[in-house]
């Protein structure tokens, strides 16, 4: 399956059973995490050594409630703590992936 133009087709791939074998790390990571799979999503963020990586594992530990390692990896991300819902943040990170 081909790479979503726009969140509303990233959201259309959410019925699915798991996210497509061709898409970057970090858009399957961020399809995980839309489908509460939070455990892979996390496995695929805390492999990714860059600000992208950072940038999702923030957020998952923002979903997991855990404000404190969530502000670490804002910061190594170089984002500020967010004060959008977590369901805006989505949408944020995603629509960024999918505008590279």
């Amino acid at each position: 399956m081909a790479v979503p133009t726009s969140y509303q087709d990233f959201t259309e791939t959410l019925t699915s059973a798991t996210p497509p074998t061709d898409w970057p790390d970090a858009l399957k990571a961020m399809w995980l995490a839309a489908t509460d799979n939070w455990e892979a999503s996390h496995d695929i963020a805390q492999d990714m050594f860059n600000e992208t990586g950072s940038w999702i594992h923030a957020y998952l530990h923002r979903v997991e409630g855990d404000k404190f390692n969530a502000g670490y990896w804002y910061r190594k991300a170089g984002k500020p703590f967010p004060n959008i819902s977590l369901e805006q943040e989505l949408q944020e990170i995603t629509t960024n992936l999918l505008e590279r």
